[in-house]
């Protein structure tokens, strides 16, 4: 080690290669940004406010709501700031925290996903007992576990990278401290390291889907028992806006976290982080909200009442 020098910040050099851009991409970041917090939020409050919708289905759609709108906050604002910042330093404790909350907080988008496909199983399993065998109190239980898990889950990642050594190489490809450009600069990273991270990041993106593909395996055999074609369309439509985010989160997620990682596929992965960081968070609300009836009349209900409150205030 006596030939090497200790890192203690590292330069994420995020969209540094394309410097004529920077005030274009924090433009259109910037706009994506403030529209995810606001569907978002807009998601959060109509749920809050429509008593028709204090439902299991709708709890849990909330708290995704909630912890994508977190995920956003931890990566999106510093991205945005060294867009416009000549200096993109980051710490090694700010480095670490960083990944903490942003893998804890996307472990627990996959669980509560899985949550919700269980709660799509039972109502269509068992619709007349439905709201006592899912009441308010299991989805907290549910969602208060799926933080637990992605949380530790996150924790022993990050625990595992930043008790490793970084010497000479501070540049970190990517906009976040994401696992393999963080880990591409560690001098003693070996391949029990690499097999701990694959482990954990297969543990929450597979384990959490396998349980979600085993639910709408029992759907499927369920739906096709049913006699009226009517019945059956009825049951897949309420389940279409969840396969549809399912589809679209897990399939950036796999695509970057468990397939072989070299230092040519970085540049390809900051493009697709871009998506399930900007594009992702962006796409479930308005999926949510097009293809469901209820919220969109709880929607127009919640700014309907917020419309004559801001007029008062404005006049």
């Amino acid at each position: 080690m006596s030939n090497h020098t200790a890192v203690s910040t590292f330069f994420l050099w995020g969209f540094s290669s394309f410097p004529d851009l920077e005030i274009l991409l924090f433009v259109v970041i910037f706009f994506f940004h403030v529209t995810i917090l606001a569907s978002n939020m807009s998601i959060m409050v109509a749920i809050k406010l429509s008593h028709n919708l204090h439902t299991p289905m709708y709890f849990l759609l909330c708290g995704l709501s909630l912890s994508e709108t977190c995920t956003t906050m931890v990566v999106i604002p510093r991205m945005l700031v060294d867009l416009l910042s000549e200096n993109k330093t980051i710490s090694l404790p700010e480095c670490a925290t960083q990944m903490f909350f942003f893998f804890g907080l996307a472990a627990n988008n996959c669980f509560i996903m899985a949550a919700m496909s269980y709660d799509r199983y039972t109502a269509i399993r068992n619709p007349l007992h439905y709201h006592t065998l899912v009441t308010r109190k299991t989805c907290l239980h549910l969602m208060m576990t799926s933080w637990v898990v992605g949380s530790l889950v996150s924790l022993w990642i990050a625990i595992t990278i930043f008790n490793l050594s970084f010497c000479d190489l501070n540049t970190i490809q990517h906009f976040f401290c994401d696992i393999s450009p963080v880990v591409c600069l560690a001098c003693d990273y070996t391949s029990f390291h690499e097999m701990v991270i694959f482990v954990l990041s297969a543990f929450v993106l597979v384990g959490s889907f396998i349980l979600i593909m085993i639910s709408y395996v029992f759907i499927v055999f369920i739906v096709m028992r049913m006699p009226s074609a009517e019945g059956r369309y009825k049951a897949f439509s309420t389940c279409f806006s969840h396969l549809t985010v399912v589809s679209i989160h897990y399939g950036f997620a796999c695509f970057v976290y468990l397939r072989p990682k070299n230092r040519d596929s970085f540049p390809e992965d900051m493009l697709m982080a871009v998506t399930y960081t900007v594009l992702t968070p962006l796409l479930n609300p308005i999926v949510y909200s097009l293809r469901n009836k209820d919220m969109q009349i709880a929607l127009k209900k919640s700014l309907g009442r917020f419309s004559p409150l801001m007029t008062n205030k404005i006049f």
